[in-house]
């Protein structure tokens, strides 16, 4: 039941005592705040990279064509390993594990791209239809690439969101042709990338670029997602396309430099994992910072008990019970701590909004955010270890004698 003339004697308390209870306060809201930064700023690392990527397929491996870097079955090191059109058969029907496949035209890339009266230098990409979800692209309109493009070497292509507003503006460039260095292509679709930079291109039928741009059968990486398997499985497929390029274009399975793999499946763990780490070492720096303010409410809650010992001996002597005296020490305690915790809370996840909101997100720091249970847990935290801070204190206080309590200086 709430007792009016006990909380008006905690405020008049707090009150008469205005510097101690302000840095009992502030210790309390800092640690809060800034455990609640720093935890932020973790998870906003963490979604940076996760961001970067997503941009495309994270579970995807590339696959490029090197120099060799050993001797092997009578040839010297040093030759060049051209990838062609039945290497990217090869891994799309004989690699088991190979969900979605592009490869891609190794050509000179930017281009001039021209529609009426409007021109400029953009980055030309032929590539095959599943280029779509490796690339995550989404279709804002028409469609993208598919294999009948591909099948007849068709002069069709698919736009990113800036390319259409550069150079058809207002108007619906589905269907109308854009000239890239002198040849007309059909505008199928346009797209929407995450990735800011993927936008600023063309997508085009890889067999059309090879025709187009004297290519013949050439290509300069096979690009393959992995589906659901594990880092471990991804592994055994990257193993398997090592092996089996070696024996095709006659190179040691063990030349690294002869074929470039990369497993983003395995750059990815790595970098979750360091990151992860990072936001572990900063949440143990927050809650460093929580225990300091837990130690400082506990030498002031002693400091409080100490100096009003003569109170508490004043009280016992009119009859006052050993629990009405804890329990107000107790309230007050309560009171600083769960009111400074709040503070605190409600100040560092507004400031986390305030970045969100006026600071746009970098390549590698995005959404600064933390769990809502994580926050509220630790003021929780905070405030029993503030009851606790007051309750040994006044239980050692309770237990003195009044005549021996009245006589403290």
């Amino acid at each position: 039941m709430f007792d009016h003339d006990k909380w008006q004697e905690i405020f008049s308390t707090l009150s008469k005592n205005k510097l101690r209870t302000f840095l009992t306060a502030f210790s309390v809201a800092w640690g809060i705040f800034i455990l609640i930064i720093l935890l932020g700023a973790g998870e906003g690392l963490r979604n940076g990279a996760k961001h970067e990527f997503e941009v495309d397929a994270i579970n995807s491996i590339w696959v490029g064509g090197g120099k060799t870097g050993m001797p092997y079955k009578g040839f010297q090191p040093g030759r060049n390993i051209q990838m062609k059109n039945d290497d990217y058969d090869l891994i799309k029907t004989q690699i088991k594990g190979v969900d979605k496949i592009s490869d891609v035209f190794s050509g000179r890339a930017v281009r001039n791209l021209s529609y009426k009266k409007e021109h400029g230098a953009f980055l030309v990409r032929p590539c095959q239809p599943d280029h779509q979800f490796l690339e995550n692209i989404k279709l804002t309109s028409g469609r993208f690439l598919n294999d009948m493009d591909v099948k007849q070497g068709r002069k069709v292509c698919a736009m990113g969101i800036p390319l259409k507003a550069a150079l058809f503006k207002d108007e619906d460039p589905i269907g109308k042709f854009i000239d890239v260095d002198g040849s007309a292509y059909k505008v199928v679709g346009v797209f929407y990338d995450s990735g800011n930079n993927d936008m600023n291109r063309i997508y085009i039928p890889i067999s059309t670029a090879q025709r187009a741009y004297n290519g013949q059968n050439k290509i300069g990486t096979i690009w393959f997602s992995v589906g659901d398997a594990t880092v471990e499985e991804s592994e055994v497929i990257v193993n398997d396309v090592r092996r089996m390029m070696a024996a095709k274009h006659l190179f040691n399975p063990a030349d690294f430099d002869a074929m470039e793999i990369n497993n983003n499946n395995i750059e990815y763990r790595r970098v979750m994992n360091m990151l992860t780490g990072i936001k572990i070492f900063v949440g143990l720096i927050g809650l460093m910072t929580i225990i300091a303010g837990i130690v400082g409410v506990s030498n002031i809650m002693m400091i409080v008990v100490k100096e009003r010992t003569k109170e508490i001996g004043v009280r016992k002597a009119i009859g006052a019970s050993p629990f009405s005296i804890v329990s107000m020490i107790m309230q007050e305690s309560i009171l600083i701590t769960g009111f400074a915790g709040y503070i605190g809370l409600i100040g560092g996840i507004f400031l986390l909004e305030l970045f969100n909101k006026f600071v746009p997100p970098s390549p590698f720091f995005r959404n600064p955010e933390v769990d809502l249970w994580v926050a509220v847990s630790a003021t929780i935290l905070i405030v029993i270890a503030g009851v606790l801070a007051g309750f040994f204190p006044a239980m050692r206080a309770a237990r003195i004698a009044p005549v021996i309590a009245l006589r403290d200086e």
